[in-house]
């Protein structure tokens, strides 16, 4: 049997459980509004956030402050944004 990808192994339980409704509800925000009773935008909010989970645990750093970043972001300590610009600046000053 093969092993699971690493952004699905680094899944939590909840967004887990997301992605396998989302899948169900065939991908319709609305249907997925209604089963979690919130609105549209809160659940596109939702699903922006799980995109950039997998998006920051998909790279691998050999970098420590890199990878620390990116797990900060991925683990919510850290606004997504707030990391990008940390990134940016960071490899700014590697490179000059």
């Amino acid at each position: 049997m093969d092993t699971l990808p690493a952004w699905i192994a680094a899944l939590e339980d909840e967004d887990a459980a997301f992605i396998k409704k989302f899948v169900l509800a065939s991908g319709s925000l609305k249907e997925m509004a209604g089963l979690y009773g919130v609105s549209y935008p809160t659940v596109r909010l939702r699903l922006d956030r799980l995109i950039q989970k997998i998006q920051l645990s998909e790279t691998a750093e050999a970098d420590p402050y890199v990878a620390l970043v990116k797990r900060l972001a991925v683990d919510d300590r850290l606004d997504f944004d707030t990391a990008k610009l940390l990134l940016s600046e960071y490899r700014k000053t590697k490179e000059g």
